[in-house]
Order: structure tokens, then sequence, then C-alpha cells
């Protein structure tokens, strides 16, 4: 940037008139006005705020379900909330309703065939059936819709941050609530559940019963992340985060409190990267999160490798 363009009057600096001090003053409060612009509209407003709450649930329901062994059915969710989307769009209904009745649904389904469970060989192929069922489903349902009904699809296959409205702004902000508050009332019984499911039966503790709820709990959040990252790039906050968390430290409250915080980090930096660019949110937050991931993983393995070294050298010394 040249003094002529940051100077307020172009003719004044061109003509010598204009003083270096002033020009600085003019290029240092543009400068200024361009990084907090973003904020200044009202779209950019509702994403950060739409983004910082899905980050939230994201964060928080996707240790648990890392935790528990349920990354594929959290996927699995999210494709069959693809149909329902797409459904609703059939009937000219918000595609966030098929979202959530669709995820419900999904999830009891999931339960009650035995798949609410950590995940086995034989459970994993239930669950890509299931999700491949659904992809299709939502085909069948996009070609039978008129097309004025289907101009959303793309955003629920990738997320629209930069189009949420204020209506979606309060939705999302009282699903969290709910969501959350029904979350801390049994986060302990389903930490206990989800650790050693076992003992937690014998211990009195209705295993089941919370494989449900939390089933459930995770559809919604998945309907409601969506608005932010899409179908297809869902694990960027709801796995990502989560996985990372867990290689950084093994007690679950600080896990679960650095999971909250990435998903923040990765929704807010791919926020403000999308805005001075051209290019999709969805694919800025799922590269940082993908990318924190790569590199606490290999720091992980470096350290192990390193130790394992340490420990051979000292024996045969």
């Amino acid at each position: 940037m040249t003094a002529i363009d940051c100077c307020a009057d172009g003719a004044q600096c061109a003509s010598g008139s204009c003083s270096i001090l002033q020009c600085a003053q003019n290029c240092s409060a543009q400068i200024q006005s361009h990084f907090i612009s973003p904020f200044g509209y009202h779209f950019m407003q509702n994403a950060f705020l739409a983004g910082t709450l899905v980050a939230i649930m994201a964060g928080v329901l996707g240790y648990f379900m890392v935790l528990r062994s349920q990354s594929f059915a959290g996927h699995s969710l999210a494709n069959v909330g693809f149909a329902g989307a797409t459904g609703a769009s059939l009937f000219g209904a918000p595609p966030i309703l098929g979202l959530f009745a669709a995820g419900v649904a999904a999830a009891c389904g999931i339960h009650y065939l035995g798949l609410g469970t950590r995940q086995t060989r034989q459970n994993d192929i239930a669950v890509g059936a299931i999700f491949t069922a659904a992809i299709a489903l939502g085909f069948l349902f996009i070609r039978l819709a008129p097309k004025e009904f289907t101009v959303n699809i793309y955003d629920v296959l990738f997320g629209n941050v930069l189009g949420i409205s204020d209506a979606n702004v309060l939705i999302t902000a009282i699903s969290a609530a709910v969501l959350l508050s029904l979350l801390v009332v049994s986060a302990r019984p389903l930490l206990f559940a989800s650790v050693d499911p076992d003992v937690a039966a014998a211990r009195g503790v209705p295993v089941r019963a919370l494989g449900l709820g939390f089933l459930i709990l995770l559809a919604l959040t998945v309907a409601v992340a969506v608005q932010v990252v899409g179908v297809l790039l869902i694990f960027s906050l709801l796995v990502t985060p989560a996985a990372t968390a867990r290689y950084l430290t093994p007690h679950p409250a600080l896990a679960v409190g650095m999971a909250v915080l990435l998903a923040i980090l990765f929704t807010w930096c791919g926020l403000a990267v999308g805005f001075y660019t051209p290019y999709p949110v969805g694919f800025f937050i799922t590269s940082f999160a993908f990318g924190t991931y790569l590199l606490v993983r290999g720091a992980k393995l470096l350290m192990a490798r390193s130790q394992r070294t340490r420990l051979a050298n000292s024996v045969l010394a």
C-alpha cells in the first residue's frame, strides 16, 4: 500500500502538501478499519455467534462421541440428516426441521438395532448401510422436489454460516441451551457408562437409556452444526477437536474444555479467513482442524519414539 493510497486526499499527497505523518495516520486508520470491518456487518455477527454456539456444542458432544467410539455412528446421523433435509424441501418445509426429525429417528433406530454400544466390525457395517441408504434416499428426494425447493441443498451439504439468519441464530441459541443443560445433568453417569459400561450397569446406572439419550443429543447437535460446516464436513467440528484434545490430556474435564476451545478457534479462524477470501468458510474450518490434528498426532508420535529411544539407551547403558 502506497502513501497515495493511504492518504485521504490523493491529490494533496501527490502534490506534496500532505505530510508524512498525516499519510501514516490515514494509513493506520484504513488498516484498522479493514481488520475491524468484519464485525461491522450483521451477517458476520450472526456467523460468529452461531459458529461459537455450534462449536461449544460440538466440542462437548464430540468428546463423548470419541470416548464412546461412536464417530462412525455420528457420521451416519449426519448423512441421515441429509435425507431429512431434502425430504423437508420436497414438502416445502425448512430443511432444519427435516434434519431434526430424521436425526432423532435415526438415533432411535441405531439404538434399538443394538448399534448404540461400542463399535464392532458388524456395527460398522450396519451403520455404513444405514447412511448409504440415507444418501440414496436424499438423492431421490432431490430428484422429486421442485427446483425452487432444492436451491438450499448445497448449503446442507457444505454449510453456509455466512447466510445464517436471525431466526436461525435464535434456534441455535435455544438448542445450545437445552442440549448443554441436559448434558450437564447426565455428564457424570454418561462418563461412567462410556468408560466402563459393564461396571456402570452393575452399579445401577441406566446404560441403555443413557446411550439412547446421548444419540438423540448427538443427532440434534449434528442438525444444528450442519448450518456451519454442512453434512459432508461435520467431522471437522465433532471429531477432530475432541480427538486432538484427547491426545493432549487424559483428564476428561480438561479434554472437554480443550475440545471446546479448539472448536471455537477453528471456527473463528475459518470465519476470519473466509471473510477476506472468495473461498468457502467450511473449507478453512476443516483445514485448520485437520492441520492441527496432524501436528498434535505427529508430535505425540515423535515424543513416544524419543521416550522409547531414551529407555533403550538407558537399558543398554
